[in-house]
């Protein structure tokens, strides 16, 4: 097996991972689903008949086992582990740093295909660990309370850089299973959620594929129990989200009537609140799903009255849901103060009564710039036109 890359010590909280991108023009399995992972190794010359026992063989070698080596792969023939080191490589994107909070909180810098960078996040509990995966290089929502919408969208990420991401943290954590060894049914990473940078609905094909790959029982075996998708309120692609991929829906709500979304979250203009709470009433239906998890940010003044809560309330009644309550996490030159614990706490007690679930999210990580609505690559500097971030994103012109 191929050992996790040595980590070279910059101080005692940042380290960095001096491991090069691979650019030798082969083709990644990693990220392709396993139809096209059985295709391109057929039209390698793996012969049909033999191809789905190829396939199962290979892809248990770099999801289960974690490795990156074809010479590993003990079960494969010689000359067929060969022939695969010819035409394939197995490559993850590539971690430039990671800091560790006080908390034990992780943030890698993480640089992908192009030399654009995102952040992922591990936030590890007693028992779990989550890790926050990005799916767009900055985001297109300028979200006025959102430290990520301040940098401009570039491009989507791949299948192969979203589910890269998890394991690449798997690497950090020596969380890889020994061959020979028995299953240790405790998980550092038990839970992912598609909440750092980017809206994931609008790079709609590329993570799910890669959530298809982690939810995988051969492979990384995540539950769709164990994956939440964080949208910004992708109206049309909601249904879809609950039918190809069936994971946990969580929505950025934060903001009880449309004149006030309007400024903190404009894809309202496109989706008002009826109309994306019209969709989300039908999606614990048609995922199976147990509720849906409504994420409000706190902001002093502007979102947190008595009468806010009440509305939300409201605004929610007949959906199985619980409402994240998230204490805003400055970053430089925002334009919204966090409310004060007794306001946050006054809010919740007003949900709570009402019959929800309103836990208040202990902020994380902000010592490293790592909790919720702060990850932004400082050293992405792309610039593209509005045609450009439109085309590779995927949208209409105007979205």
């Amino acid at each position: 097996m191929t050992a996790t890359p040595r980590i070279t010590p910059v101080t005692p909280d940042v380290m960095t991972v001096p491991r090069k991108l691979p650019e030798s023009g082969l083709v990644n399995l990693v990220g392709l689903t396993r139809d096209a992972m059985r295709q391109a190794l057929i039209d390698a010359g793996t012969p049909e008949r033999q191809a789905k026992m190829r396939l199962g063989q290979i892809w248990q070698w770099i999801y289960h086992w974690g490795v990156r080596d074809f010479s590993a792969m003990t079960n494969l023939g010689k000359d067929y582990r060969a022939l695969l080191a010819e035409r394939f490589e197995i490559a993850l994107p590539e971690v430039v740093s990671r800091q560790i909070s006080a908390d034990g909180t992780r943030k890698y810098l993480v640089r992908i295909a192009g030399g654009h960078e995102v952040e992922t996040v591990y936030i590890p509990e007693e028992n779990r660990g989550t890790l926050c995966i990005s799916s767009q290089v900055g985001c297109t929502l300028t979200c006025s309370f959102c430290h990520t919408g301040t940098q401009k969208l570039v491009r989507n990420l791949t299948a192969g850089e979203i589910v890269g991401q998890i394991m690449l943290a798997r690497d950090d954590l020596g969380e890889w299973p020994e061959a020979g060894t028995r299953n240790d049914e405790t998980r550092l990473i038990s839970n992912v959620v598609l909440m750092g940078m980017g809206e994931p609905l609008y790079n709609f094909d590329n993570v799910r594929d890669a959530m298809k790959i982690a939810m995988d029982g051969e492979g990384l075996t995540l539950s769709r129990r164990r994956i939440t998708l964080s949208t910004s309120g992708v109206v049309p692609e909601i249904a879809r989200t609950a039918d190809e991929i069936g994971c946990l829906l969580a929505v950025s709500f934060h903001a009880t009537t449309d004149e006030v979304r309007d400024g903190l979250v404009p894809i309202n203009k496109k989706w008002n609140i009826e109309t994306l709470l019209s969709a989300l009433r039908e999606y614990p239906k048609l995922s199976n799903s147990e509720r849906i998890t409504f994420e409000y940010v706190m902001l002093k003044g502007v979102n947190d009255s008595d009468e806010d809560a009440r509305r939300l309330v409201k605004l929610i009644r007949g959906i199985p849901a619980k409402i994240n309550l998230i204490p805003f996490n400055e970053w430089p030159g925002a334009p919204y103060e966090r409310s004060s614990w007794a306001r946050i706490e006054a809010f919740a007690e007003i949900i709570y009564q009402a019959g929800y679930a309103s836990p208040i999210r202990k902020p994380r990580g902000e010592d490293i710039m790592a909790a919720c609505g702060q990850l932004k690559s400082a050293t992405e500097r792309a610039r593209k036109s509005r045609a450009e971030i439109a085309a590779e994103a995927g949208l209409a012109s105007g979205a």
